[in-house]
């Protein structure tokens, strides 16, 4: 008996009736033989950690776009913010901690610079419409590995797959990810954005503590720390006494994330000064798109990748600007629409 298989007998013998088992794995889209050591979800776990398109998420926007202050998330953190919350609850649930970290790191590989105003622009103007939650199976399936993908698991690609809950509730039937590793991601990612988005918006001045309407603060508590731990306490007592394999958050608790998440869309999100920026944004990443589309040989010199068969030269155009970060986007920009500067001599 291996490494990998020693540590197999310890999830059977440890693990929730709940969990993902990682001997039960649905396996991969394309065979391969078994990890001496890792487990299937914990090979995921790096092979997410190790591809491209997740340490460019480093200068992807979460909130504020390319911040000069070192403390405001960025798309990076956000994810690592979300790993740890998953981790906590899924261990705290007896269920598989590897899964849950997995899908926690690779949920948003498919995100655009500038965060949500990349993700309009790049839906507005392609002809088959975007969406990041559907780009990062895309990054996970094709993209990456030098367009062989990564050949994650069933399971974590069911966990991206069904992150995303716009302004929907937290929990929606339809959308419900198979595993509850994935359910916990999914939950996860409200409690970290809710938090940190606050959080950093307060620190910006856009708004502040007092301004948070006094029924959330009083339920949730007036720093992050107390509110993450909050909505976290709540979510594992709620799920361990409801006890029929889905993630549920108590009523009450679940009201306020939800009522403090739509305040944030309507006084953050939405806030002049954000908005117009991320206007500013959307107009560059058309501009590039249409730039591109209008310059086919131009583009291929940028991109520098074999084109992928039966696919589109705009499916292809779409996949470069979406893997940009928010600077180079900028950068390009400048050198395809500005003038440089005049030198002498």
């Amino acid at each position: 008996m291996n490494i990998r298989e020693k540590y197999q007998e310890i999830e059977k013998k440890s693990l929730s009736s709940f969990a993902k088992l990682s001997s039960e794995s649905k396996g991969r889209q394309i065979s391969e033989d078994e990890c001496a050591i890792r487990t299937p979800f914990q090979r995921d776990r790096d092979r997410i950690i190790h591809c491209k398109s997740f340490r460019r998420m480093k200068h992807k926007t979460q909130v504020f776009l390319s911040p000069a202050n070192d403390h405001y998330r960025t798309r990076l953190t956000h994810v690592i913010e979300v790993s740890q919350i998953a981790r906590t609850i899924a261990r705290a649930l007896s269920l598989n901690e590897d899964l849950a970290e997995a899908i926690a790191l690779g949920h948003d590989l498919g995100h655009t610079p500038f965060g949500h105003a990349g993700e309009n622009a790049l839906n507005d103007i392609y002809p088959e419409g975007f969406k990041h939650v559907i780009h990062s199976l895309r990054v996970v399936d094709v993209l990456e590995n030098n367009g062989r993908g990564l050949n994650l698991t069933y399971e974590v690609r069911d966990g991206i797959a069904k992150h995303s809950k716009g302004m929907g509730p937290v929990d929606n039937p339809k959308y419900r990810p198979e595993t509850m590793e994935g359910q916990v991601v999914r939950v996860s990612d409200l409690v970290a954005y809710a938090n940190h988005d606050l959080d950093d918006a307060i620190r910006s001045g856009i708004i502040t503590l007092s301004d948070v309407p006094k029924e959330y603060i009083d339920i949730l508590g007036e720093n992050s720390s107390s509110r993450v731990n909050k909505m976290v306490t709540d979510i594992v007592f709620k799920t361990l006494d409801d006890n029929s394999g889905k993630v549920v958050i108590g009523t009450e608790v679940e009201e306020a994330i939800l009522g403090l998440r739509k305040y944030l869309f309507n006084t953050v999100y939405m806030n002049e000064k954000i908005k117009n920026t991320f206007d500013k944004a959307k107009k560059v990443i058309k501009e590039l798109y249409s730039y591109m589309c209008e310059n086919e040989e131009e583009f291929w010199e940028l991109y520098q990748k074999e084109p992928l068969k039966d696919e589109t030269v705009e499916r292809q155009i779409c996949d470069f600007i979406a893997g940009m970060t928010d600077s180079y986007a900028l950068n390009l920009y400048y050198k395809l629409f500005l003038p440089d500067k005049w030198k002498v001599g």
